[in-house]
C-alpha cells in the first residue's frame, strides 16, 4: 500500500482501486483505522486518542490534496506524497 505521509510515527496509507467510500488507512504501532476523506469517521479499526486527534488535524490540512489521490488511485494509479504535520 502506497504511503501518503509520515509524521510522528504515524503512517497515512491508501490503496490502489480500494473500495468506496473514499478513505485512507492510518498506521500507528499495532493500531490500524479507515478513515473517511470527507468527514474522517473511523470506518474500522482504531487509533489512540492522541494519534486520532493528530490524523485529524493532518486531514483538514490537507482535505483537497486527500480527494486527488483518492481520484489518481482510482485511475492511474499513482499520487504525490503529501506533507506531513510540522
Amino acid at each position: 500500500m502506497p504511503q501518503l505521509s509520515y509524521f510522528y510515527g504515524i503512517s497515512i496509507e491508501m490503496y490502489y482501486f480500494d473500495h468506496s467510500p473514499p478513505h485512507f488507512h492510518a498506521k500507528y504501532a499495532e493500531h490500524d483505522a479507515q478513515i473517511q476523506l470527507t468527514n474522517g469517521v473511523i470506518m474500522h479499526g482504531h487509533l489512540p486518542r492522541r494519534a486520532r486527534k493528530l490524523v485529524e488535524e493532518w486531514r483538514l490540512l490537507h482535505e483537497a490534496e486527500l480527494a486527488s489521490a483518492w481520484e489518481a488511485s482510482r485511475g492511474i494509479g499513482r499520487f504525490d506524497k503529501i506533507a506531513p504535520l510540522p
